[in-house]
């Protein structure tokens, strides 16, 4: 068996090396190799399949786009299409944005499909006459399931003005509907960029189109669908009385380094919901790198893949500490009710968000960590009887009972202030703000406690370490972690999507932490005192003598 400092150092050189590859991929996909070509002047000459391959846009050719729409994911001709949009005389280094007014068929309103055929062929050509065109296929609409509709639980009034047939329609809707993509982002990779036949890169491969040039291969523009772009903010709902939707169609050019990356990027995605992520949590990760700067995307990695390291040590030590953990002296029980309580809330307030997993999960394992503490911290033990469960709780010592009555002393002047801070806010809330229904005002009520005074049920704690005059009966290592990751969760508050509230208590905890540092410092470690298993240091050296 691995000792546990053992352990810790294999889970951070696994981190390492994990780290470094990553790195080293990113860099291969960044940077790609070109083919060793003897130069433009020499083109003719460096010819055969497995040779470079040229650039078709070096040649400049005169080039128009052409945006078609159509219910069928194939086309052969120009039957049973619409153009929606024709740019003459393109020009791929200039960037643009347009809207236009599509046409919605019938099937499309009846929650069927309508794709987007953008073409780039010769100038006065139309696309299927043209041997050298390239296009790309995208569907403009998508299924999701409806927000559901909010409204004041005592009035009744609703926060939409529709008409009341087509709000029972809405509110009936428990199934996906199909909704539109306002947006379609297109990129055309702009770069001279020369391949080497023989180390094609797999990613960008599948978008080219190679035509043979005299004694030379040439690639035809790579033409790309920024998908990451589409964004649930964007979507519409289709009714049936639709006939036009607006649609924003924008370009602009794009490097091959960030076109491999954004390759790589929708593919994970897509993954995601391959293994059951939905058209929400997709859209949360896409937020993460639409919206953000790549270099900032970069440190974001970074970030992200320390807090995963810190999130499992923290877990590990935390664990460990309240497996061996004997005695609750000095130790606030009402602060470990209190955070089992607030985690459980927290976990289904974000639950009822329909929150990214990104942040559900980790809270969904911590609120089971939480209960399981409850269980060491009251001495619970379940006795099975037949089939009837029977609960018992142990005995506390003469220095538990006095933890415990400074906790209840701390909590009695809590409970003057925060009962009906609690009760106003939820009450107010009720008054003025529209909820989906009585369980989601409930729970908004709870958490909004919770992320507003919920810090100051630490306090309980802190006034057993002012009390006692130590703290060394708290689990500091797992402290240490979780302090990391608290300012790590203050770079994720600007960029993951979660609720206000939610966002404004990560920084509540650096408040909090901030202040078991001060009385760390304020009070001394005394090896006579017990530590955190419930033994002092002067005791250990009388069981285990030191040995010459």
């Amino acid at each position: 068996m691995l000792s546990r400092s053992s352990f810790t150092s294999l889970v951070v050189g696994v981190f390492a090396v994990y780290v470094a590859h990553t790195c080293w991929v990113m860099y291969g996909i960044v940077c790609t190799r070109p083919c060793p070509a003897p130069g433009p002047a020499k083109e003719e000459q460096a010819g055969g399949a497995a040779g470079c391959i040229w650039p078709y846009l070096a040649r400049r050719p005169k080039l128009q786009l052409s945006v078609y729409t159509t219910t069928r994911s194939n086309i052969g001709a120009e039957n049973n299409i619409d153009l929606i949009l024709n740019v003459e005389d393109f020009d791929i280094e200039s960037r643009f944005e347009r809207t236009v007014n599509v046409s919605v068929p019938k099937k499309t309103r009846n929650n069927g499909t309508l794709y987007a055929y953008i073409f780039l062929h010769h100038s006065g050509i139309l696309p299927w006459h043209d041997g050298k065109q390239v296009h790309i296929v995208s569907p403009l609409t998508t299924y999701m399931v409806p927000k559901p509709e909010e409204v004041n639980l005592i009035t009744g009034e609703s926060t939409t003005q529709q008409i009341e047939a087509e709000k029972k329609q809405t509110n009936a809707l428990d199934e996906p509907v199909s909704h539109w993509r306002s947006r379609l982002t297109l990129n055309v990779m702009v770069e001279d960029f020369i391949f080497d036949g023989s180390s094609l890169p797999a990613d960008v491969h599948r978008y080219m189109k190679m035509v043979q040039l005299g004694k030379t291969v040439h690639y035809l523009p790579i033409l790309f669908i920024d998908q990451l772009s589409n964004r649930v903010k964007d979507l519409m709902i289709i009714n049936r009385s639709t006939t036009e939707l607006p649609l924003t169609v924008s370009y602009d050019k794009i490097s091959l380094g960030k076109l491999r990356f954004w390759i790589h990027m929708q593919d994970a995605v897509f993954s995601l919901q391959q293994f059951g992520f939905s058209e929400k949590d997709a859209d949360e990760v896409k937020g993460i790198f639409v919206d953000t700067n790549l270099y900032f995307l970069a440190l974001t990695f970074f970030v992200a893949a320390f807090h995963l390291l810190f999130d499992f040590l923290a877990f590990k030590n935390d664990i460990s500490f309240w497996k061996k953990k004997k005695s609750m002296t000095g130790m606030s029980t009402k602060a470990v009710l209190w955070r089992c309580f607030s985690t459980v809330v927290i976990f289904l307030f974000l639950l009822d968000e329909q929150t990214s997993l990104l942040v559900l999960i980790p809270a969904g394992v911590g609120a089971v960590i939480e209960l399981w503490k409850v269980k060491k911290a009251l001495k619970m033990t379940v006795i099975w009887r037949g089939m009837r469960p029977t609960i018992q709780f142990g005995a506390y010592n003469e220095s538990e009972k006095r933890t415990e009555e400074y906790d209840t002393q701390a909590m009695k002047y809590l409970s003057y202030l925060l009962y009906p801070l609690c009760i106003g806010g939820a009450a107010y809330s009720l008054l003025n703000v529209k909820y989906k229904s009585w369980y989601s005002w409930l729970i908004n009520s709870f958490v909004n406690g919770v992320y507003a005074f919920g810090f100051l049920f630490m306090l309980p704690q802190l006034f057993v370490n002012y009390k006692m005059k130590s703290v060394a009966h708290l689990p500091w290592k797992a402290f240490t972690y979780k302090a990391f990751n608290t300012f790590i969760d203050d770079i994720f508050a600007f960029i993951i999507t979660m609720p206000t509230s939610h966002r404004l208590a990560c920084f509540r905890d650096d408040v909090v932490f901030l202040v078991y540092l001060y009385q760390r410092w304020l009070y001394p470690v005394d090896k006579s005192r017990v530590n955190e298993y419930g033994e002092s240091y002067e005791e250990k050296l009388k069981r285990k003598p030191h040995r010459e």
